[in-house]
This record gives C-alpha cells, structure tokens and sequence, in this order.
C-alpha cells in the first residue's frame, strides 16, 4: 500500500467515529513504518476529529506502526493495546494519552458497530 492509500483508508475510518461527547483536546501523531512511509496526525477537540497528512508538533504522543497494523486498528479488527503489547505498536510521549486514544477508538467502534447493527434490523423490519 501507498502512503495515500493508508491515510485516505485511516481518516476514513477515524472520520467515521462518534465523538459528540467527547470534551478536551487530544493530539496524535501516526508515523506509518516500513512500506508506505509517511506521518499524519488526529485530533480531537471539542467534539469534532481532525486528520490531516501532516507531522504533529504540539502532539501528546507518536504512534509508530505498520500501515496495515494502523487500518485494522483504525478499523476495529485489531486492539491498540494488544499490538502495543505484541511489539506491533510503538509510542512515543504521553503513555497515557495514547490510552485514552485507544479508549475513544475502541468506544467509537462499538458505538458504530452497534449503530450499524440498530439500522440493520430497522431494515430487516421493513421488508
């Protein structure tokens, strides 16, 4: 995958997530390693998400990961803390605020997935 192809799949993903109660501000930088190489950052503030294909330099705290690690992350299929903890994830700066990262990722993929489950079967009643 290209640097392009990685970043428009995670700000998809990212862009996707609920944040409406979320108070603050967080930022976080993604330094993509190996193919497709490149930096971005996400931030969170007041209720609203930022991705942009830029270094961070305010930043709480790097994240550096493989491509294909930070989709599925970004996606749900795989756990932010599980790949720190298999050596898929490494972190720079604040450990806590990539916890609390982690955190709103995996409480934004539940909140999708339970709201794409909830128009699933609004549909199924419908036929």
């Amino acid at each position: 995958m290209t640097y392009q192809e990685i970043f428009e799949k995670a700000k998809e993903n990212i862009l996707s997530y609920s944040v409406d109660e979320r108070k603050g501000h967080l930022a976080v930088q993604v330094n993509i390693v190996g193919e497709g190489e490149g930096a971005f950052y996400i931030e969170l503030k007041d209720n609203a998400v930022f991705v942009e294909p830029y270094e961070y330099y305010d930043r709480d705290c790097i994240l550096k990961v493989s491509g294909e690690d930070f989709i599925a992350i970004s996606d749900g299929s795989l756990d932010p803390v599980a790949a720190f903890t298999k050596g898929k994830l490494k972190i720079e700066g604040s450990i806590d605020k990539a916890l609390e990262f982690s955190k709103i990722v995996n409480e934004a993929i539940k909140n999708k997935k339970k709201s794409e489950k909830a128009e699933k079967a609004v549909k199924g009643k419908k036929k």
